[in-house]
């Protein structure tokens, strides 16, 4: 299998797609990232080897890179690395998605300390491609308050999905009562956000988690209050009016 499997696939719906490298030695992974990304208006450059992939991506400006946690010459956590230190590679500051077939609880955290917005189990639909799309493409993508059968994935079973939205509920409850103090402390709110998202990934609150990402990017970027802030409270509220109805 070449390095680059795969030059620009556009969508023929949206004149400016968005840029996404795909790391990934898996062929039918490769398959359907291409063909996925395709079908929902992106476009995709796909390399088998980690190296190759970390070249193109100081070589050239994408809106996303989706990095396989091992892959021949280098895994996600080595590539990002490499581009997060290097104030010359033009998809330096890209938003990041580690991709793996399996991951322990304990290795979620330091993939998210590294600085990747989120993690992409595999095998995977459509649905979380919209998802992450939606991360470079806010308001573009509609995508669920609460997906059981992804919170199933990351719990193992019902009765822990349970117990862990329950917690979630309290979480959040806190959290909406204390929004415009955190709002005002970008720091104390950008950790706070940081620890919320591994909570939306046991608990499958998607959208929740997508706003949480887009909101921590706002913060490392502007002064003042972002723009995004609406949009987190709001669907904030709309996950706390779900999680209530279980």
């Amino acid at each position: 299998m070449p390095h680059n499997l795969e030059a620009s696939y556009s969508g023929s719906t949206d004149p400016l797609p968005v840029r996404v490298l795909v790391a990934d030695d898996d062929p039918s992974s490769c398959l359907f990232f291409r063909d996925g990304l395709r079908s929902l208006g992106a476009s995709a450059e796909i390399f088998s080897d980690g190296l190759a992939a970390l070249q193109r991506a100081r070589t050239e400006t994408f809106d996303l890179l989706l990095l396989d946690c091992r892959m021949p010459g280098a895994g996600a956590l080595q590539i990002l690395s490499e581009l997060r230190n290097d104030a010359q590679a033009c998809s330096a500051e890209s938003l990041a998605v580690a991709t793996t077939a399996w991951l322990e609880c304990s290795d979620r955290r330091p993939l998210l300390d590294a600085g990747f917005s989120e993690i992409l189990i595999k095998p995977c639909g459509l649905a979380n491609l919209q998802r992450l799309l939606a991360l470079v493409q806010p308001g573009r993508h509609d995508l669920p308050v609460l997906d059981d059968r992804a919170a199933l994935i990351a719990t193992g079973e019902a009765t822990t999905m349970r117990a862990l939205r329950r917690l979630l509920r309290g979480e959040l409850t806190v959290l909406e009562a204390e929004l415009d103090q955190l709002s005002r402390d970008s720091t104390s709110f950008n950790e706070r956000l940081h620890r919320l998202r591994s909570s939306c990934g046991f608990c499958g609150a998607v959208a929740l988690s997508t706003q949480s990402a887009l909101l921590q990017r706002h913060l490392s970027q502007a002064d003042g209050t972002p723009p995004s802030l609406a949009r987190f409270h709001k669907v904030l509220l709309a996950t706390l009016q779900a999680l209530d109805a279980i």
